[in-house]
């Protein structure tokens, strides 16, 4: 696309489009029609900000750009430039006193301007996102009115121009430029039974997740994909090191292995089930160098006290610290 003068990148820190772009990658990768409709700029109470992402395809809707009051008009338009491989541009404001009682009767007082952007025009686009889901940096999109595109992630890039509708918005300068930064990763150590409510929790919420077991019949009982691992395993065979990384094998012997394999290893943050007690035990096996290592990045036990038993309770409570820690890394005071 033609560069532009410089603007300032709205940079993105939720990772919470994951579980979109993952859609988005398998879509393109199987040729399907589909549209990512991206928020590309706010004005007053929204439901979604600049940067959120939303995908549209014949019979796929993974995201939300609202409720769901004002998807249906948002998915028409999108399947529409799926078929045609047009940009689409949407300009959705209901600041208006009319709007509170208008079909969508939306009650949000704000402005949304959204990109339509069609993934089937853009060859090579799955590279990109994958990309991005692997972790190998931030994802940036520059999109300028006139239809010219470029989608990058580290090495590989997209650039070209597309056929657009007519942008009824202004843009600085005439262009947009969007910055997602990587997913965060967590590997669980253990298969128990909290994992069944925290995997898809954390999914949900953005995260790659990763569960390794060396048990056999942890795994075997386990509704998600376990990897046949110890933690030294684990972690040497991880792709970047994880963000996170959750010891939970309701095993003293394997919790001990990890917290070893763990010390030298530079996640930032380490939670440990269990209560304050077995910690101490586990600290007291532990080199003078571990423990001095682990001790400023360890959490035990992990998850907010925020009430009830039980592994549906405990997995809330690790996945609210996790949402927190997450908060505060990435929008520090």
């Amino acid at each position: 696309m033609t560069r532009l003068p410089a603007i300032p990148i709205v940079d993105v820190p939720d990772a919470g489009m994951a579980r979109v772009v993952e859609a988005a990658a398998a879509a393109c990768t199987a040729g399907q029609p589909v549209t990512l409709a991206v928020v590309l700029e706010t004005e007053g109470s929204t439901y979604a900000r600049a940067g959120t992402l939303v995908l549209f395809g014949e019979h796929t809707h993974v995201g939300w750009l609202s409720g769901g009051c004002l998807e249906p008009e948002i998915e028409r338009m999108a399947r529409e430039c799926a078929t045609s491989g047009r940009i689409g541009w949407m300009e959705i404001d209901t600041r208006d006193d009319s709007a509170l009682f208008s079909g969508n009767a939306v009650g949000c007082r704000g402005c949304q301007r959204l990109l339509l952007l069609p993934l089937s025009a853009l060859p090579g686009v799955a590279a990109v996102l994958q990309g991005w889901l692997r972790g190998e940096g931030p994802m940036r999109l520059d999109v300028d009115a006139g239809g010219g595109v470029r989608i990058g992630c580290a090495a590989v890039a997209v650039d070209q121009r597309l056929p657009s509708d007519c942008c009824g918005f202004d843009a600085p300068q005439g262009l947009w430029s969007l910055r997602w930064t990587p997913p965060p990763r967590a590997l669980m150590l253990g298969a128990g039974p909290e994992v069944a409510a925290l995997w898809p929790t954390l999914r949900g919420l953005g995260w790659q997740v990763r569960v390794a077991d060396p048990r056999a019949t942890w795994r075997a009982r386990s509704p998600v994909e376990v990897e046949p691992l110890a933690a030294s395993t684990a972690l040497a065979n991880a792709s970047a090191v994880p963000d996170v990384v959750l010891v939970m094998h309701h095993n003293f012997e394997l919790d001990l292995q990890a917290l070893e394999a763990l010390a030298p290893c530079p996640v930032p943050f380490i939670g440990l089930l269990g209560p304050t007690r077995r910690r101490d035990d586990l600290f007291s096996l532990l080199p003078d160098a571990a423990r001095h290592a682990l001790q400023p990045r360890l959490h035990a036990p992990v998850g907010l006290d925020l009430g009830g038993r039980g592994p549906d309770a405990i997995a809330l409570s690790i996945a609210a610290q996790l949402q927190s820690w997450r908060h505060d890394v990435l929008s520090p005071a």
